[in-house]
C-alpha cells in the first residue's frame, strides 16, 4: 500500500471475477469516496487471456501467470476466484505465506479444509475473508462474525442453493416433473450441465458447515453433516404438502442441542406462515433465532455474477479499511478466538426427532392400513392423520400418514420392516416436517 493506493491483485476471471472487475472500474469513484484511497487492480490472472469479457483492462493488467500475482510484493489482497481445490488452494496459501490478505467465494475449499487456512491465517496475522462463499449478496457471514456478536445463536434454518429453490419452485408452481424443471433451470443457467453438486445438497451442505462453525464456535465438519437431495421430490408430494398447509424446501438446518449440534440437509415441508415457505425461484433465504434478537431473516440473491461480486467487493473494502487505519485483523476468521474454537459432535442423525410425513404405495385391499400402522405404534411413532389418496396405479394407491413427534431410528427400523410387506408396492417417501405451531 502506497500514496492512498491498495493494489489487487485477482485470480480467476471467468463470471464472478469478471463481475468484480466491473465494479472495481465502473464505480471507481464511488469505492475512493467511501475508502478514502484507491482499489487498483492491478494484475487479473486467468489461463484464458483471449475471450473477450466486455471489461476493458489497462494493458499489462490481464496476465497467464496466477502465481506471479499472488508473489508480487506490491500486492496487498488476492482475490481467489477460481474455485475448487487444487491451484486454488495452493494460491490461496501461497498469498497467506507471502502475507497477504486474501478474499474468496470458495465454500467448497473452506467446507473441507477451511480449518487449515484459517490457522494459517493467523499465524501469518493477515485476514481470510469469505462472504461471498455462503448466500451470494446476502451477508449472513457479517452476520454471525459481527452484528450477532453478542447472541446464542439457538436455531438457523435456510434456503442455501438458488438451483434448488428454483426446481422447487417450478414443481409446486407449474405442476411439472422434477426432470421437466430441472432441464428448464439449465436452460436458464441456473443449473450446471451436471447438477449433482446442487441437487443432492452437497453445495448447502459446503454452505452449513460454514455457517455452524461460526455460529457455535466449533471447527468446520462437513463429514458428518446429514446430507439427502431433492431428486426424488414428486408433483404428488408437492400437491399433498400443499393440501396439508405445508410447502416443500431443501433445507440447511442448524440447532445448538447443548451437548451436540444439530447440522442436515433434507427437502422439508414448512407451514404457509413459515418466512421461508414464499422463497421461491433462485432465490436464498435464511432465518435465524438469538436469544437477544429472536428472529430475523436475510433473503437475497445467492448466485450470478453482480450478487457474487459485490459480496467480494465487499470484503476487500473491509480489508482495505484495517490497512489504511493499521488496524491489523480485528475480527477472528470464524468469530472466536482460535483457541476457544472446540470440537463439537454433531448429533447422529438417528437421535433426531421430529415430525415425518410418509406416502406408501399399498395394495387396495382390507387390512393395509392397519398392517402399516401396527407396525408404526410398535415402534413408538404415533399417527397425527392418516389419508388414502389419488387414483389406483398398477394396483396400488398412495397412502399418505403424518405422525406426531418421533425418533428418527425409529422411523428408519418401522420403514424397513414396511418395506418389507408385500403389499407395500414401490419405495416408501420420507419428508421431514419443521413446524414450530405443532407442539406436541
Amino acid at each position: 500500500m502506497e500514496n492512498g493506493r491498495i493494489n489487487i491483485g485477482m485470480v480467476g476471471f471467468g463470471t464472478v471475477g469478471t463481475g468484480v472487475a466491473r465494479i472495481l472500474l465502473e464505480h471507481r469513484e464511488l469505492l475512493r469516496a467511501r475508502l478514502g484511497a484507491e482499489l487498483v487492480l492491478k494484475f487479473v490472472a486467468d489461463i484464458d487471456t483471449e475471450t473477450d469479457r466486455g471489461i476493458r483492462l489497462d494493458p499489462g493488467v490481464l496476465v497467464s501467470d496466477a502465481r506471479a500475482v499472488v508473489d508480487d510484493p506490491e500486492i496487498d489482497i488476492v482475490l481467489e476466484l477460481i474455485g475448487g481445490h487444487g491451484i486454488a488452494k495452493e494460491l490461496i496459501e501461497r498469498s497467506l505465506q507471502n502475507g497477504k490478505h486474501v478474499v474468496t467465494a470458495n465454500k467448497a475449499l473452506l467446507a473441507s479444509q477451511g480449518n487449515e487456512l484459517f490457522r494459517l491465517a493467523t499465524e501469518k496475522s493477515v485476514e481470510l475473508a469469505y462472504e461471498a462463499a455462503v448466500g451470494g449478496c446476502m451477508p449472513i457471514i457479517k452476520t454471525l462474525r459481527e452484528s450477532l456478536v453478542g447472541n446464542v445463536v439457538h436455531t438457523m434454518t435456510g434456503i442455501l442453493n438458488g438451483t434448488c429453490n428454483y426446481i422447487l419452485s417450478q414443481i409446486t408452481d407449474e405442476g411439472v416433473t422434477y426432470a421437466a424443471a430441472l432441464a428448464e433451470a439449465q436452460k436458464k443457467g441456473y443449473a450446471e450441465a451436471d447438477p449433482t453438486l446442487d441437487v443432492e445438497g452437497m453445495d448447502t451442505a459446503h454452505k452449513l458447515a460454514i455457517l455452524t462453525a461460526l455460529a457455535y464456535g466449533m471447527v468446520i465438519n462437513l463429514e458428518d453433516i446429514y446430507l439427502e437431495g431433492i431428486s426424488k421430490i414428486t408433483p404428488m408430494d408437492i400437491q399433498f404438502a400443499d393440501q396439508f398447509g405445508y410447502r416443500i424446501k431443501l433445507l440447511a438446518i442448524g440447532k445448538d442441542r447443548g451437548e451436540a449440534v444439530e447440522a442436515r440437509v433434507h427437502p422439508t415441508m414448512i407451514p404457509f406462515d413459515n418466512l421461508l415457505s414464499n422463497v421461491n425461484g433462485s432465490v436464498n433465504a435464511i432465518t435465524l433465532t438469538g436469544d437477544a434478537v429472536g428472529d430475523i431473516l436475510l433473503k437475497g440473491r445467492g448466485a450470478g455474477m453482480m450478487p457474487t461480486a459485490s459480496a467480494v467487493v465487499s470484503d476487500a473494502v473491509d480489508i482495505a479499511r484495517s490497512l489504511l487505519t493499521g488496524g491489523g485483523v480485528r475480527i477472528p476468521p470464524l468469530s472466536y478466538l482460535p483457541e476457544r474454537i472446540r470440537q463439537r459432535p454433531v448429533l447422529p442423525m438417528d437421535r433426531l426427532e421430529t415430525h415425518y410425513y410418509f406416502r406408501f404405495a399399498a395394495v387396495d385391499k382390507p387390512g393395509v392400513l392397519s398392517a402399516i400402522a401396527g407396525i408404526l405404534g410398535k415402534r413408538n411413532i404415533s399417527l397425527k392423520s392418516v389419508h388414502q389418496k389419488g387414483r389406483k396405479t398398477n394396483g396400488s394407491v398412495p397412502v399418505v400418514m403424518l405422525t406426531h413427534l418421533a425418533r428418527e431410528a425409529d422411523v428408519r427400523a418401522a420403514l424397513r420392516e414396511i418395506q418389507a410387506l408385500d403389499v407395500v408396492s414401490d419405495e416408501t417417501m420420507l419428508i421431514r416436517i419443521e413446524d414450530e405451531n405443532d407442539t406436541d
